[in-house]
């Protein structure tokens, strides 16, 4: 039996899914079940993990970004977290990501 999708609200920047439109400031409209959902957060929760690994990195001036294994496991996180919103978001959610071109062809 498939799970009953619901509304929730996401902002990136924060990493923050709610139900409640009003309760933050959110960026994307998307319609997900639990374990989409749960995803989400895993993806959320991984880049979190990884910026601090990159603020500690940071301290050590040597290191380009370019050659850096933090930043690249940052940006294919964040790749997926828009592939999700991409997939899941209302009409709206799907032109600013496709404006943006963070997805691959």
């Amino acid at each position: 039996m498939d799970e009953q999708k619901k509304t929730y609200y996401i902002d990136v920047g924060s990493g923050e899914i709610s139900q409640s439109a009003t309760s933050s400031t959110w960026s994307y409209k998307i319609q997900a079940d639990s374990e989409e959902i749960t995803q989400l957060r895993e993806l959320f929760d991984q880049n979190y993990s990884t910026e601090w690994k990159n603020f500690f990195r940071a301290h050590v001036p040597y290191v380009e970004y370019h050659y850096d294994r933090e930043n690249d496991a940052y940006d294919s996180t964040i790749q997926q977290v828009y592939g999700m919103l991409h997939k899941l978001g209302d009409e709206e959610a799907k032109h600013h990501i496709e404006s943006m071109n963070i997805l691959p062809e």
